[in-house]
């Protein structure tokens, strides 16, 4: 009799690479909202639903991540290619693990849905790619990966390919989508205006 289909553990990756200019520089994910920082809150909602632990993806110095639940990973290439070197590092440390897929995130998404992993899961193939949306918006930094597309990944950016979306387009992408009322649950913190608005929500 064959094995049941059991679904495998998923990685919880956090990208926390950005530069946060629009911020005026430093870590976006050690903000505070509401008395915590967004990576706490990112980290409180995505945990319970990755089996297989979270990972962070950042580089420079992990020593102020020191509270992290998990691995800090530096981008695998030089130069600072941009988030899908953060998602190579998490499909590669993953495959390590023996883990076949990974969920990114973004680190300044503070009102993840609590069935973000599973609505992923029901919405692609073991062996593709699943995008979150809300409203008509596709994320594409928050999405299911297979492990499988980890050299892929990585020969794309030797070439010199940086955009997300236009690697997700050449392999193509099941899609999940959520409502943005009451609140957009990937709202991301890019300016001060955006962190006033988060404030007032968790107020609220």
């Amino acid at each position: 009799m064959a094995p049941p289909d059991v679904p495998q553990p998923i990685l919880g990756l956090i990208l926390a690479g950005g530069q946060a200019r629009r911020m005026g520089g430093g870590d976006k994910p050690l903000l505070r909202l509401g008395g915590r920082t967004l990576l706490e809150r990112v980290v409180e909602r995505l945990g319970p639903q990755c089996g297989a632990g979270l990972a962070l993806s950042a580089n420079g110095d992990p020593a102020r991540f020191s509270g992290f639940p998990g691995p800090v990973l530096p981008d695998p290439l030089p130069d600072q290619p941009g988030p899908l070197a953060g998602i190579l590092a998490g499909l590669e440390h993953a495959a390590a693990q023996g883990v076949t897929r990974v969920v990114s995130v973004s680190g300044d998404a503070p009102f993840l849905p609590e069935d973000l992993v599973a609505r992923l899961d029901a919405a692609g193939s073991r062996t593709g790619i699943a995008l979150a949306a809300s409203g008509a918006r596709q994320h594409y930094t928050i999405a299911l990966w297979p492990t499988a597309l980890r050299d892929d990944l990585r020969a794309s950016l030797e070439r010199g390919e940086r955009r997300v979306g236009a690697f997700v387009t050449r392999h193509g992408a099941a899609v999940a989508s959520w409502p943005v009322e009451p609140v957009d649950p990937f709202l991301n913190v890019n300016t001060p205006e955006d962190l006033a608005a988060a404030e007032a929500l968790c107020r609220g």
